[in-house]
């Protein structure tokens, strides 16, 4: 039986038995899979829009004599990274932006790490770690600024992208259960229609919208025939 749901919200147990309606199954695998659908459609969606749900904010220490820095768990590609205070003066909050480069520019540039000083550049050195240029000479405060996937509705019960874009959500993990179901390919084509048109709306948001202010570049304006 297909059990009945609320739309007033949009949290995990709606979610799930909205899959369960759209594809009209509730055979035991397909039930249990549907957790894997949310979050293969999540991964898509934050991997296709800058939204303001995957920006994270992490603060740490450089290590003095040490020309590598540990990144977050979650992290996935930087924004920025800034040395904080790189005068070291007391009570100053001033920040030093590292430019980004290559591991070949870092070791052309500084071929002996044990010459230190402040900072200037980074590099991906590994998928958690980062090379820094030159070697810090005193243990720096810094800040990053990254792109991180944000907790899934399986886990968390309820998102920003639930709450905000809850039917791209939804039409994103209907294709993926209907591809598990390998279902007829007209409606499967019509699910993947429904997910693009709100990847649009949102689109305008994450990649639109949040990406200017309305001093530098405008209001949003659409031109009248």
């Amino acid at each position: 039986m297909i059990v009945t749901y609320s739309t007033s919200t949009t949290n995990v147990n709606n979610l799930y038995l909205m899959i369960q309606n759209y594809c009209e199954s509730s055979e035991v695998s397909f039930v249990a899979n549907i957790p894997n659908f949310v979050q293969l459609a999540e991964e898509r969606i934050y991997n296709t829009v800058q939204l303001p749900a995957i920006r994270k904010n992490s603060t740490g220490v450089m290590t003095a004599g040490n020309q590598y820095l540990q990144l977050p768990s979650d992290w996935l590609s930087i924004f920025s990274i800034a040395v904080i205070n790189p005068t070291n003066s007391p009570g100053s909050s001033s920040q030093l932006f590292l430019l980004d480069k290559d591991v070949n520019f870092i070791r052309s540039a500084y071929p002996d790490p044990t010459v230190q000083g402040t900072p200037q550049y980074y590099a991906d050195f590994d998928y958690q770690t980062l090379i820094l240029g030159p070697t810090p000479d005193v243990s720096y405060a810094v800040e990053l600024h990254y792109f991180g996937l944000p907790t899934s509705i399986v886990s968390a019960g309820t998102t920003w992208l639930g709450n905000n874009f809850g039917e791209v959500l939804l039409y994103g993990a209907v294709r993926e259960a209907y591809l598990y179901l390998k279902g007829e390919d007209d409606l499967a084509a019509r699910y993947e229609k429904m997910y693009q048109e709100g990847m649009m709306l949102l689109k305008q948001l994450g990649d639109g919208k949040d990406r200017q202010d309305a001093y530098r570049s405008g209001q949003v304006r659409v031109k009248v025939q």
